[in-house]
């Protein structure tokens, strides 16, 4: 007696016992008091008061309207794309640190890419790439993936939300006939709704040829039959335990339903864009930017799109070992979709209201391992921003010799994320609640102020 089956993922939440939340409640408050205590202590000696109200913090307010956040997952190397430094030799022996590949001037004076990113290099001038992004985790990809995608470290007590799911659920969709919130890959936990539940959650799709599962009626299925079924189920799901996970699951295949049909499977039509277009996306990958640019049009508010499912260098960016000997597959193709989409949003007219993220769960060394890879490093890599009418300089941030070290101007996953509400016109600062507990949108994350300037 099923509807036919969705693609939305809701997810699970579970409680922490009641007793060990009224211990971790008076233990917090006896630490908050012994904090503040100490803060008027330190406030009175100095000579000033800590009750006083303190100066406002201004927050630019940018007018970008949607984002379209790639994913490269297993780590992308930044000393191989856009913080590139001297030449090194993976093949050598011994082996010399440095850059896989030949360094390219860009359109900005000064920056420099890569020699496989040729097409963006003449873009530079359109986006920033943020070459002192830093964490301090495990180098672990669960790990690198899950804070990149929440901005949190994982806790053993609470599920944080996506900045997808964020975004959606604060700004909902353009169009309400789409959702807020699209991924075009597998889901996970990372990319998910965590406590915000079914209402910041998302629509999937792993083929741009048919689109999402579930939101074209069967042929067999008439709308009269589909209605009798709806009747049917309407007395159960009205009695539907509130605030329980399978009232969740309800919510989502409500919407679902709401979204179902020609007008909403449209988007995915990529055989309505011309030949021309669509030859210069390229493969795979350029497909599916291709289709985020349809759905940003659409109305969709926070698209995600993931890169290279298919492994076409054998290993994806997680370039240990012989991964890294035909990396510069992956780079070439990143830079014809990425220049494509950046050309195609600029002559659509929605460059300036379009933020193209780029993300990666850490960067990697500039020293090779014993078959001429690289593992992983998460204390200075590379994300990117694009459009979204930024103040863009084709680079921020400087690095040592060996992309290594942070010598100027670093910018934490936090502050990443808060470039990107505030592009928005989100403020940072922003509080969603747990239950009753309050958790701002990012931990203590600034935004980048050289690109509101």
């Amino acid at each position: 007696m099923d509807l036919y089956p969705v693609a939305l993922a809701a997810p699970i939440r579970l409680e922490a016992a009641t007793t060990s939340i009224s211990t971790t409640r008076l233990i917090m408050k006896r630490r908050s008091f012994l904090k503040q205590s100490a803060a008027i202590a330190s406030a009175t000696v100095a000579g000033t008061s800590a009750l006083a109200t303190p100066a406002p913090v201004h927050i630019p307010k940018g007018k970008a309207e949607h984002v379209i956040f790639l994913w490269l997952g297993g780590g992308m190397a930044q000393i191989d794309t856009f913080d590139p430094k001297k030449r090194g030799n993976s093949k050598a022996s011994p082996k010399v640190a440095g850059s896989e590949y030949d360094m390219v001037d860009t359109i900005v004076p000064g920056v420099q890419f890569c020699e496989h990113l040729n097409r963006t290099a003449k873009l530079a001038d359109r986006l920033t790439a943020m070459r002192t992004i830093n964490h301090h985790l495990i180098d672990e990809h669960a790990f690198g993936t899950n804070f990149v995608h929440t901005g949190r470290l994982i806790s053993g007590s609470t599920t944080y939300p996506s900045i997808g799911s964020i975004i959606g659920h604060l700004q909902g969709a353009a169009n309400p006939d789409v959702p807020p919130y699209m991924l075009i890959g597998y889901p996970n936990v990372s990319r998910g709704a965590g406590f915000l539940g079914a209402k910041g959650g998302y629509v999937y799709l792993v083929d741009t040829e048919s689109g999402p599962a579930g939101f074209t009626r069967p042929a067999d299925v008439p709308p009269d039959r589909a209605e009798r079924r709806r009747q049917l189920l309407q007395p159960l799901t009205d009695r539907v335990p509130k605030n329980s996970v399978i009232e969740q699951y309800r919510d989502a295949q409500a919407e679902a339903m709401r979204l179902a049909g020609p007008d909403f499977m449209r988007h995915f039509r990529l055989q309505d864009e011309s030949d021309d277009l669509r030859t210069a996306y390229g493969g795979e990958f350029g497909q599916r930017c291709l289709l985020a640019r349809r759905l940003v049009q659409s109305g969709v508010r926070f698209i995600e799109v993931s890169h290279n499912l298919n492994f076409i260098n054998g290993t994806g960016w997680d370039t240990h070992n012989e991964g890294q000997q035909n990396q510069h597959l992956l780079i070439k193709e990143l830079d014809i979709a990425l220049s494509a989409l950046i050309t195609d949003l600029e002559q659509q007219g929605i460059l300036d209201k379009t933020l193209v993220a780029l993300g990666t769960e850490f960067g990697r060394p500039a020293t090779y391992d014993g078959r001429g890879g690289r593992g992983h490093q998460g204390t200075c890599f590379s994300l990117l921003l694009a459009g979204g009418g930024l103040n863009h300089q084709g680079a921020y941030g400087v690095t040592d010799e060996l992309s290594k070290k942070i010598i100027e101007n670093p910018v934490s996953v936090p502050d990443y994320h808060a470039t990107i509400h505030t592009a928005l016109g989100i403020n940072p600062a922003h509080e969603l609640f747990d239950g009753s507990r309050p958790i701002p949108i990012t931990d203590q994350g600034k935004p980048v102020s050289a690109l509101f300037s």
